[in-house]
């Protein structure tokens, strides 16, 4: 079962009588009268990370990732609960020892606070994380309006690479290794972009299950498609070289999530002010397409004009 329809049939009609619940479909809670937005994830072993032999890096990519919930919405995050379930190898003294010392690095970097939390003994291993920040208002998603722009941060697709060198699924030299190994650990989210997105953006999301995944998520209650230029999705110069040596696709490389950059649509109108924004904030803002009708198929276009077909939109939660 996939992880909407989950939602829709078991536990949407459970929020109705709760708005600021946003019927369960968006990254937050937000209460707008007392101007408090909350998220909540979860991360597996072996799911949403590989295994725990850097527990000071894994840490950083949980938190990192969860408020990244928040900063795409336009909240400033502010307090952080964390639960997590072990055993004693996976909670030894220098892994708690290692996991202190990077929350310790994280509160300081994000200026947030840990706030409490839970432990529970489990031979799996899994952290759930509780943001909470405050706003008095926020972008929410299915906002999106037909001729809107769409635009991304940052640069996408590089997590991957990551992801790919920590399987050994492909070779690097130290130096590559370790830049893209450091961006699944460590992804650059937009913290400096918190206090401006509203002024432009019409709906927001942060690329955590892949592009594509999330554009649809994005508008998926919407009656609307949309049309993106492959070329101008925007990667890093080191992932560029390693698409023309490895011989990887650049659409599958963006495709495939744990980015936690912002996406989001904005009106034809907010270009200027978005590149000022850009410019002022030293924050990469790229427009790599636009909102249509729905009757138009939604689709990707190649520097050749053609239109292309992904084998992975994303990761996709089926139960």
């Amino acid at each position: 079962m996939h992880e909407f329809e989950l939602i829709k049939n078991y536990f949407q009609k459970l929020s109705k009588k709760s708005p600021s619940s946003l019927n369960l479909n968006d990254d937050v809670f937000f209460d707008k009268k007392h101007k408090l937005a909350v998220s909540v994830d979860t991360y597996v072993e072996g799911n949403h990370f590989l295994d725990f032999k850097k527990p000071e890096l894994v840490i950083k990519k949980i938190i990192r990732s969860s408020i990244s919930d928040l900063i795409c919405k336009g909240i400033k995050p502010k307090y952080y609960f964390i639960s997590g379930s072990g055993n004693k190898k996976s909670f030894s003294e220098l892994n708690l020892s290692k996991i202190s010392k990077s929350l310790n690095q994280e509160q300081m970097k994000y200026k947030i606070f840990l706030s409490g939390g839970d432990t529970v003994f489990s031979n799996k291993l899994s952290f759930t994380i509780t943001s909470i920040g405050f706003a008095n208002n926020i972008v929410y998603r299915n906002k999106a309006k037909i001729n809107d722009d769409i635009y991304v941060s940052g640069n996408l697709g590089d997590s991957y690479v990551g992801l790919l060198a920590l399987k050994n699924k492909i070779k690097l030299n130290p130096r590559l290794k370790k830049y893209f190994t450091d961006q699944y650990f460590m992804p650059k989210i937009q913290l400096k972009l918190t206090d401006q997105i509203k002024k432009f953006a019409n709906t927001s999301i942060d690329v955590s299950d892949g592009l594509l995944a999330d554009l649809d998520k994005m508008i998926n209650s919407q009656k609307l498609s949309y049309k993106l230029f492959l070329e101008d999705i925007p990667i890093s110069n080191n992932l560029k070289k390693i698409i023309e040596f490895k011989k990887l696709s650049k659409i599958n490389c963006i495709s495939n999530g744990d980015d936690y950059q912002v996406l989001f649509t904005a009106s034809k109108n907010n270009m200027r002010i978005i590149k000022k924004i850009a410019y002022n904030c030293r924050i990469k803002l790229t427009k790599i397409g636009l909102i249509q009708r729905h009757d138009e198929k939604s689709s990707i276009i190649d520097v050749k004009n053609r239109e292309i077909t992904p084998k992975n939109k994303g990761y996709i939660h089926k139960f």
